[in-house]
């Protein structure tokens, strides 16, 4: 190791010191004459700079000059600015890359270092910024030299610094606000990252979530949707609605275990499944049965389960064929009387729960005027009021939909209708997810 090179050291006055290291990372203490020191620390950081000295105390300036003894003298800072500046010096980019260690604040390079072997008269900042990319940099440039100090901010530096116009207390407010513009164009760096993979995770997600596939149906449609997690628009329910070329119209609702990503996916693989089987001719227990497998191969515990109902309405409108998989059977109103749930004795158990479990299909008649509505369990397991124990129940579903029925409404509007106050009995957010379908059909 070279011999340390000294730096001129003003004298201290009350309230504030300076204190220089040079590349063989000694401190000399104004206070104390002939007292050297090592640094805590050693070794390339490049990853981070010191996040410590954030509005007051003690700051770490890491200098990288040819001659820092003959021409960087160490300013003296104000008295009462109640700081002090430790230097830290090198005389090539080697030794700066030695010297930067995790407690630099800021870093001072000047601009006519010598040695780079580059016509590009920014190559020894570029290095300097490639090497350390989350440290705030200054630049040091030669009296009138304004084109390349505009130059070094243009390619990184958070500001620049004229050799004759060095005091302390330029210095001082120079380091500080360079290392709080780093901070801050990192902060905001991340944010805006953070942002588009939010837009990006939202442009998925409503990708996978499904489109109906009625063209030709006179039946009439409407979809709620409501993740549980936050700040999310895919849950563990999954829906989807297809007409075959046969006219046969197939609606399903199912919910995966839990209201994670991971379920989210799951769910969004059972769905597409479901639609290809669908299309593919499939239906009742063999369809499900084939689910049973998807699930059974794609979940990541044996604990995961799935519940699903599924219907298919004949071309003319008039019956439909039902399956329960663990599932709440759906809600019936005909002609305009008064909503009752349909019958869900014979329905199987969720997929994934036994391994080879069979779903009876039952028949029901619909008649010529009909509307129908599937749900999950995320609706009806809030509190029946406000502070309550007992559950909404279907029961209360029931009971609550009549209600929306008699004042009139109708499509989305009787959905969100629906979930608003659903949400409002249990005194708050449901913590569960939340899908609602309803289709209708009208007599002629």
């Amino acid at each position: 190791m070279s011999a340390p090179v000294p730096v001129p050291v003003p004298q201290q006055r009350t309230g504030s010191t300076v204190e220089t290291q040079p590349a063989a990372e000694t401190i000399g203490d104004p206070g104390t004459s002939g007292t050297t020191g090592t640094s805590g620390s050693s070794g390339n950081s490049g990853s981070s700079g010191n996040s410590g000295n954030s509005g007051g105390g003690d700051l770490t300036l890491l200098v990288i000059d040819d001659d820092p003894a003959g021409t960087f003298t160490a300013p003296e800072l104000p008295e009462g600015a109640g700081t002090r500046v430790r230097i830290r010096t090198a005389r090539n980019l080697t030794e700066a890359e030695r010297l930067l260690t995790d407690d630099i604040d800021c870093i001072l390079v000047d601009l006519a270092l010598p040695g780079s072997g580059d016509s590009d008269d920014l190559a020894p900042l570029k290095h300097v910024l490639r090497l350390a990319p989350r440290h705030a940099v200054l630049a040091l440039a030669a009296e009138g030299d304004v084109e390349r100090a505009a130059g070094a901010v243009r390619v990184g530096a958070q500001d620049y610094l004229f050799r004759g116009e060095l005091d302390g207390r330029l210095l001082s407010r120079a380091i500080r606000y360079a290392v709080e513009r780093k901070r801050a164009d990192i902060a905001q760096r991340q944010l805006t990252e953070s942002r588009l993979r939010a837009q990006e995770n939202a442009r998925l997600e409503r990708g996978l979530l499904p489109t109906p596939l009625l063209q030709g149906s006179d039946l009439t449609f409407a979809a709620h949707y409501r993740p549980g997690r936050s700040r999310a628009l895919l849950g563990g329910d999954f829906y989807d609605t297809v007409r075959t070329p046969d006219g046969t119209v197939h609606v399903m609702i199912g919910d995966v275990c839990g209201h994670g990503p991971d379920e989210a996916a799951l769910g969004v693989e059972l769905r597409i499944a479901w639609r290809a089987l669908t299309l593919a001719g499939l239906c009742g227990d063999r369809l499900l049965s084939t689910l049973q497998q998807v699930l059974e191969h794609e979940r990541e515990s044996e604990e995961i389960f799935a519940t699903l109902c599924t219907v298919d309405i004949t071309p003319d409108g008039r019956r439909a064929g039902l399956c329960l998989a663990g599932h709440p059977s759906p809600l019936i109103t005909r002609n305009g009387r008064a909503t009752q749930l349909l019958p869900y004795e014979e329905g199987g158990p969720a997929l994934g729960l036994l391994p080879r479990a069979r779903w009876p299909r039952r028949q029901v008649e619909l008649g010529a005027s009909w509307g129908l509505m599937l749900y999950t369990d995320g609706l009806i397991e809030g509190r029946a009021a406000p502070g309550a124990t007992r559950r909404l129940g279907q029961e209360g579903m029931v009971e609550m939909i009549n209600a929306q029925l008699a004042g009139g409404l109708t499509g989305d509007d009787l959905l969100q209708s629906a979930v608003a106050q659903a949400r409002e009995l249990n005194g708050g957010e449901l913590t569960d997810d939340v899908a609602v379908l309803l289709l209708g059909r009208e007599g002629t």
